[in-house]
């Protein structure tokens, strides 16, 4: 018997009503999403690749539930997260947590590093201030910061020690999935294969699966399983990163390896 998947979407269907251009036309509408499908196994990571304004990012936002598809289902361990309770999400988010772009405008500069990761906690626990701080100071340790960076502010860190930290916030309620919208493109090229080495060795530490959203090739390759190719609000090409590398099908597949080839000999899939 097959082992059911950890995150499933199935026709999945998202579009926006734009302001009316007339009084009396009906709103235009823009198709982000139309019939997208996948799944995550536990343990594993998919990658999900397309240019600005292909949907990726619309999939991150509604697999986090922080947007409601027009139509489809998301299914995490069984469950359809937009048919929960208010109160029901709220306690699922303990299974699923995300990692922004932009490692600094994700992170509250008033506050310390030890409440910025522990803030989850505040949702999702009954836990006091000093085992919050304890757990606190564990993620921190998990990403490879120090106990003394707890209490220190995030204009102390470099761009990557940032994003460790966020990594740490993400994984401080022990997440069975890290939703991850482009967590190395705001980084150095130096810094982008430390921090993508560090998700992979979290991922062999703790088990989590990764929901790895990306414009480039080369960053799904360095840490995914599979890799599907999103065009238009359609996924238009899917498989392991070995055989899209080798043999793509798809013409905007071959496009986006053509931009993988002709990078900086830097880039990060080099550096990996």
């Amino acid at each position: 018997m097959s082992t059911p998947p950890l995150l499933k979407v199935t026709d999945l269907v998202r579009h926006y009503a734009l302001p009316r251009e007339k009084l009396f036309s009906p709103p235009p509408t823009v198709k982000a999403l139309n019939g997208v499908n996948f799944e995550v196994q536990a343990g594993r990571s998919l990658g999900i690749v397309g240019e600005s304004g292909s949907g990726k990012s619309t999939i991150a936002r509604l697999v986090m539930a922080l947007d409601k598809p027009t139509s489809g289902r998301i299914e995490l361990l069984g469950r359809d997260l937009n048919q929960l309770s208010a109160a029901d999400l709220r306690t699922a988010r303990r299974d699923f947590q995300m990692v922004f772009q932009d490692p600094y405008g994700s992170l509250d500069p008033r506050q310390t590093v030890g409440r910025i990761v522990a803030e989850p906690l505040d949702a999702l626990a009954n836990a006091s201030r000093a085992e919050q701080r304890e757990r606190a100071a564990e993620s921190l340790a998990a990403v490879g910061l120090r106990s003394t960076d707890i209490d220190k502010y995030p204009h102390e860190f470099s761009g990557g020690q940032r994003q460790r930290i966020a990594i740490a916030r993400a994984l401080i309620t022990r997440p069975k999935l890290i939703v991850a919208d482009e967590p190395v493109s705001a980084l150095d090229v130096s810094v982008q294969a430390q921090v993508l080495n560090l998700m992979q060795d979290l991922q062999q530490q703790f088990g989590v699966s990764y929901l790895l959203i990306s414009h480039d090739l080369a960053v799904v390759n360095h840490l995914c399983d599979d890799v599907c190719v999103v065009l238009k609000g359609r996924i238009v090409e899917q498989g392991p990163p070995e055989r899209l590398f080798r043999e793509a099908e798809h013409p905007y597949t071959r496009s986006l390896l053509e931009a993988v080839q002709h990078a900086p000999s830097g880039d990060v899939l080099h550096a990996a």
